[in-house]
């Protein structure tokens, strides 16, 4: 192998202040005076369309009519009502293609509100206050339920049963809780270690013991938590990468996305981390998007986003694939792996055939190229993966579970949300959505108990 073409996969490819700078907050929080001047613009809208955007329903006009009139604290209050995750929310949600999208000020001037900036101004400040627990539990119930899967989901759904009184067992099987929030976002989104930090303002309510480094492993441990709990909920996310399915995706230097962001989000020092000189990311999502940058701003000279469609089909958002661009990373479209090409056992160069649609469908377009890299990072979304869900007797519908429109399993006492569901979006404040749904028919059926449970 020529020494040009030998791979160039190193740590230290910055200085220390360029690291810091670099995944820093990418979006600076408001100062109070500008929270107040973009309060001022909502139109306190009746019948609020940004309401209705929100998966969690966010009294949207409310929260921010309180940052207005300088009640800061009420407006947190309000966003935590409906949703206990409402500051990670604010600095992950899509808001573009969510409640700003629809804002009457964006539909009829083009410059919506900016919603999601101050829902986390007001969250933020609540959470540096002294006194930042404004939650109380309920009279305890005496009942128990069982949480798989501390993700964003798992600790809605917690949440919330703690809230009502019940008493929650959080298990996970990682070393924090947090799920994708904690371990598959880039790192520029929550500095600071705000996922932790939010995680701990979950489990200061009381009424939820946590366990981590848990794994559900078998049919009789499932059938043990049924009998020990009265109400079990499945939050466990999606566990398994995509395959590319093509040759030589097991070459030295290609990775997984969402593991590439895991190990920079845990890493003490960034610097530490090795990144290839010419990085390609395939995918058309968030993830894609966020490893993409994510390795621009490690150091890596070149970064290429390639996705098999066209930039209408890419489920990142046109803010998400805007903020790429002005990375410095190169977006290429209509692109489908054929080959990954190697040299001594890693990866030199992917292959790729151009796609056009026929009738709806992908089919080749007769051209071929060769990109070159030193890192390919897959981003082709994930599966369900465990093996114990079918066992259980789980009914599933496209790869995962399937559920009703409260959340329930064909499993008497057993509910399910966030991307571990046929509905899942990959989105956090859907995943909260499930939850909390979850949460509200748990609580009515342990109330009641002479309800049998749904067959």
């Amino acid at each position: 192998m020529s020494e040009e073409r030998r791979p160039d996969i190193r740590s230290g490819r910055l200085t220390p202040e360029a690291y810091a700078a670099n995944l820093a907050d990418h979006v600076p929080p408001l100062t109070d005076g500008q929270a107040v001047l973009e309060a001022s613009r909502c139109l306190y809208c009746f019948d609020a369309p940004c309401i209705q955007a929100c998966p969690t329903r966010i009294d949207v006009p409310s929260f921010i009519r309180r940052i207005a009139e300088g009640n800061v604290r009420g407006a947190a209050e309000t966003i935590l009502r409906s949703n206990p995750l409402g500051g990670f929310c604010a600095r992950d949600c899509p808001t573009e293609v969510l409640c700003e999208q629809v804002c009457v000020r964006n539909t009829q001037q083009g410059s919506p509100v900016k919603i999601g900036r101050l829902q986390r101004h007001a969250v933020d400040r609540l959470m540096a206050s002294a006194d930042n627990q404004i939650f109380e539990r309920a009279p305890a119930t005496g009942r128990r339920a069982a949480v798989i899967g501390a993700g964003p989901a798992g600790l809605a759904c917690a949440h919330a049963l703690a809230r009502a009184g019940h008493e929650v067992t959080l298990y996970d099987a990682r070393a924090k809780a947090g799920g994708l929030n904690e371990y598959g976002v880039a790192a520029y989104k929550t500095a600071g270690g705000y996922a932790q930090r939010e995680v701990e303002w979950l489990l200061g309510l009381g009424g939820i013991r946590l366990q981590c480094g848990w794994t559900l492993a078998g049919l009789e441990q499932f059938e043990r938590l049924r009998r020990e709990h009265d109400a079990l909920f499945l939050g466990l996310g999606l566990a398994d990468a995509h395959e590319l399915g093509v040759p030589g995706e097991t070459l030295a230097g290609v990775e997984d996305a969402v593991e590439f962001i895991s190990t920079l989000r845990q890493a003490v020092d960034p610097g530490a981390l090795p990144v290839g000189r010419r990085v390609l990311v395939i995918g058309g999502g968030m993830t894609a998007v966020d490893a993409a940058v994510q390795s621009k701003l490690l150091g890596a000279e070149s970064v290429d986003m390639v996705y098999r469609r066209g930039p209408q089909q890419m489920r990142a958002s046109q803010y998400e694939q805007d903020l790429a661009r002005t990375r410095g990373v190169r977006i290429l479209h209509w692109l489908a792996p054929v080959e990954v090409m190697g040299e001594g056992g890693s990866v030199r160069a992917v292959r790729f055939a151009r796609q056009r649609l026929v009738a709806g469908r992908l089919v080749p377009a007769g051209e071929e190229c060769i990109l070159e890299a030193d890192v390919v990072l897959k981003a082709i979304g994930q599966r369900l993966g465990n093996p114990v869900l079918t066992q259980c007797g789980l009914a599933l519908r496209d790869g995962r579970i399937a559920v009703d429109a409260s959340g329930r399993t064909n499993v008497p006492g057993v509910w399910a949300g966030g991307d571990c569901i046929a509905e899942g979006q990959d989105l956090t404040v859907d995943a909260v959505a499930h939850g909390l749904r979850a949460a509200r028919d748990i609580d009515l059926l342990l109330r009641n108990a002479g309800t049998p449970w749904p067959v």
